[in-house]
């Protein structure tokens, strides 16, 4: 090989990596038990984390229909929504444009965070279990799956020994930010593409470079599969989360600049081929793509633009070096540090930065481990928003962020989501710095795990905080509500779902979506000149029913109202209203109804008009 080529294991592969890394010849069933039994260990790494993310979803499982996210149950059931939604692909019974909400004008489904692809995929479970079993197990299923992938990548790609690559693993899909995301942000945990998209990115990369081969010339052919590999998961990670698809991105871009500024021999010779590789692999997505994003941002229901703003989503300086309140050490009063128990992204801890700081130090100059230290420097400061903030303190010192702030796309991440790339990042320099340990001798060999270890240990997740929640009416779980609403009719429930009371939804969902309602909670057109709100604006009608189930008592109805109640139902194009027993202030909202509609219908146990 010539002698300017770069040596680092990171750079090169040898002839074993280049040989794993073909296509494996069909398995008989005995050699495929044998193939598991070489690889036990890996097995057994893959069966921990699956254990871990049971233990820690474990409050879901006795019933995952009557049991909730306690921190984040609002979340839980739109998401359970979308996947009951999804589910209809199976029926051809669905469209990006979804009138299953938001009656008559539907809600764009590439707008909002709708796991597509994971909806699609599962929705045999969903429908034969329900959607709320489906969540339960896509919240393990993301964290174990996450895992696990890091864990091949770090045991194939940089041929790290299982241990250092268990723990590196463990950190990205167990770190605070996959633990307090899981409180029901499905396209947020879903990671474990991640690692598949960044092989690909270094398969290319070795393709294109001629001292990587074998016989001395970029393998064109590998190039060509790699970028056609590529696509395909950019594309499918586009219908399961485009937030984390674009923190990947960006993460790579400036991992790629820094990995070239460190080894520009191998920029030099790898250049032309990779440059041509990725060209490729973005223009095949763009084929598929290209109607779906014009949908998203230009297409009906779609907006173009962010609607959260960056400086409220701003990581609080002062929580890097502070414990996740969901960790072994954590403490609940952290929580005044971030927005909300599904954004602790960035409650790393002091002994893990030190960690990882020394780690860096100890591994040199070698273009990955720059790379990753360049990479977490750049991500964990864009987290810090428009403004740095410091223990509760926006100070007037300005972020890296602000040069991003209000381009396109970029408005739609938020500032402190982007410390999410910091946990791979940070995982990679563990594993290196455990792996050379591991292949030396001395005290290294001991002292560095070790040390690993117990900067890793106060971030032990704890399960999450699991609720009761209310039982179903039996006009919905009986099948009843069919007297009331043809299926693909329109429902209303009384009171109408709201961002913030999005209970009614779950009717819709233990139906797999089988009938329509008005508003909702959903990302729309509805802010001030079209831009994105959250919701709809509320009609008279429902804005009556609401301020009766809040506060309770008896509204003067007149003329005016019923003709307004009526010219409501006809606009969401609703065939019946129903209001369940049990609901608050029942009696008030009854009697408000029977005013405005006439005299109700008993079914099951809810009251019933047609209209």
């Amino acid at each position: 090989m010539s002698s300017a080529a770069p040596t680092a294991p990171d750079a090169v592969p040898d002839q074993a990596v280049l040989a794993a890394e073909r296509p494996a010849r069909r398995l008989r069933p005995a050699r495929l038990l044998t193939a598991v039994h070489r690889r036990r260990a890996d097995v057994a790494v893959a069966l921990v984390f699956v254990a871990l993310a049971g233990w820690l979803t474990h409050g879901l499982w006795p019933d995952p229909a009557a049991r909730v996210l306690a921190l984040n149950p609002e979340d839980q059931a739109l998401y359970e929504w979308f996947l009951a939604v999804d589910s209809r692909a199976l029926f051809g019974d669905f469209d990006l444009l979804t009138r299953r909400l938001n009656a008559p004008d539907g809600v764009n489904l590439m707008t909002n965070t709708t796991v597509i692809a994971l909806g699609v995929l599962l929705a045999p479970v969903t429908l034969l279990l329900g959607a709320p079993v489906t969540f339960a197990l896509l919240a393990l299923a993301n964290l174990a799956g996450t895992a696990v992938a890091w864990y091949l990548l770090f045991t194939r790609v940089l041929r790290a020994r299982r241990v250092a690559a268990a723990l590196g693993a463990a950190l990205c899909g167990f770190g605070p930010g996959m633990v307090s995301q899981t409180n029901s942000h499905l396209h947020m945990t879903a990671q474990w593409l991640v690692p598949v998209i960044v092989w690909l990115v270094v398969r290319l990369l070795r393709a294109a470079d001629p001292a990587a081969t074998l016989d001395g010339r970029p393998d064109h052919r590998r190039v060509v599969s790699s970028a056609v590999g590529l696509a395909a998961a950019v594309t499918a990670q586009v219908f399961v989360g485009e937030e984390v698809l674009f923190l990947c991105a960006v993460t790579l871009l400036v991992m790629a600049v820094a990995y070239a500024l460190a080894d520009r021999n191998l920029a030099r010779r790898a250049l032309p081929g990779f440059a041509a590789g990725m060209l490729l692999a973005a223009g095949l997505a763009l084929l598929v793509l290209a109607w779906p994003l014009w949908f998203q941002f230009a297409g009906p229901q779609g907006v173009a633009d962010g609607m959260f703003s960056p400086h409220y989503f701003s990581a609080d300086l002062r929580s890097w070096w502070t414990v996740s309140p969901l960790s072994l050490a954590g403490d609940d009063a952290a929580a005044r540090l971030t927005t909300g128990p599904a954004e602790y992204n960035t409650f790393l801890g002091l002994p893990l930065l030190l960690a990882a700081a020394v780690c860096a130090l100890w591994l040199g100059r070698r273009p990955l481990v720059v790379a990753c230290v360049v990479g977490t420097l750049v991500t964990g400061a864009l987290s810090l928003g428009p403004r740095v903030v410091v223990d509760g303190e926006r100070t007037a010192v300005p972020g890296p962020y602000a040069l991003l702030s209000g381009l396109p796309v970029v408005d739609g991440a938020l500032p402190m989501r982007f410390a999410l790339a910091v946990l791979p990042l940070v995982a990679t320099l563990l594993v290196l710095a455990v792996d050379r340990a591991l292949r030396g001798t001395g005290r290294a060999r001991r002292l560095v795990p070790a040390a690993v270890g117990l900067a890793l240990l106060p971030l032990l997740p704890t399960p999450l905080p699991t609720a009761e929640r209310p039982p179903l009416p039996e006009f919905v779980t009986g099948g009843h509500w069919r007297q009331c609403v043809e299926p693909g009719g329109v429902l209303v429930p009384v009171p109408l779902a709201t961002p913030k009371q999005p209970w009614p939804m779950r009717w819709a969902t233990a139906t797999d979506a089988a009938f329509g309602m008005p508003e909702g909670f959903f990302i729309g057109p509805y802010g001030r000149g079209g831009t994105a709100a959250m919701g709809t604006y509320a009609r008279p009608t429902s804005a009556l029913l609401a301020d009766v189930a809040r506060r309770g008592g008896q509204p003067v109805v007149d003329d005016g109202h019923r003709r307004q109640a009526a010219r409501d139902a006809d606009f969401w194009d609703a065939s019946c209203v129903a209001l369940a027993d049990g609901t608050p202030h029942a009696d008030s909202l009854r009697a408000t109804l029977e005013q405005l509609y006439g005299p109700a219908t008993r079914i099951a146990d809810a009251w019933t008009w047609r209209v």
